[in-house]
């Protein structure tokens, strides 16, 4: 029976040891980022990333100011169903969401108007970067996203993560063309 608690503890250990680990591989990461064209971009070393494009017959002010709209995401993402925000949406901001049953705190690493928005996120075992850019095209709008995921559960689930995200990225550029069109 001390044999069997042992081996428990043991394995406990080695747990709590690999998730410290991914927290600190992330903070060391978004703490001194590559140098880009966002404060943090994607972690091109992550297990899982994912990108996309999308093009939305909007201006880019009524895209811009839907996307940055943290509070009403509810209001256009199926998924997101809570949001609380801590002050201005600006860098530095924090958030915290809900979407699919899980629980997100995030901060907002870049926001140049019009052009650039990011945040990080973590949520249990994952933390990610997500980045969009934005790009006047006349009365359209070219929107570009890319997330990168790394953590315990990317990284030893790496193939349902990276299909979760790639549908993920899909669905959300998807609604983002839906409600901007629509205004």
């Amino acid at each position: 029976m001390k044999r069997v608690f042992y081996i428990l503890v043991t394995v406990a250990l080695i747990i709590a040891a690999y998730f410290f680990y991914e927290n600190h591989e992330f903070n060391k990461y978004i703490n001194n980022p590559p140098k880009s064209d966002m404060n943090i971009p994607i972690n091109e070393q992550a297990p899982v990333q994912s990108k996309g494009r999308i093009e939305i017959s909007a201006p880019i002010s009524t895209v811009w100011k839907i996307l940055t709209g943290i509070d009403k995401w509810p209001g256009w993402q199926k998924s997101v169903t809570k949001t609380t925000i801590h002050g201005e949406i600006k860098e530095a901001a924090q958030f915290e969401w809900k979407a699919d049953g899980l629980s997100f705190k995030s901060r907002v690493h870049t926001m140049v108007p019009e052009s650039k928005f990011g945040w990080t996120g973590i949520t249990l075992g994952a933390y990610a970067i997500h980045n969009w850019f934005f790009e006047s095209d006349g009365n359209k709008t070219i929107v570009r996203v890319e997330e990168s995921l790394q953590g315990v559960f990317p990284r030893l689930f790496k193939n349902y993560f990276q299909k979760n995200l790639d549908s993920g990225i899909l669905k959300i550029m998807n609604e983002l063309k839906a409600a901007s069109e629509k205004k």
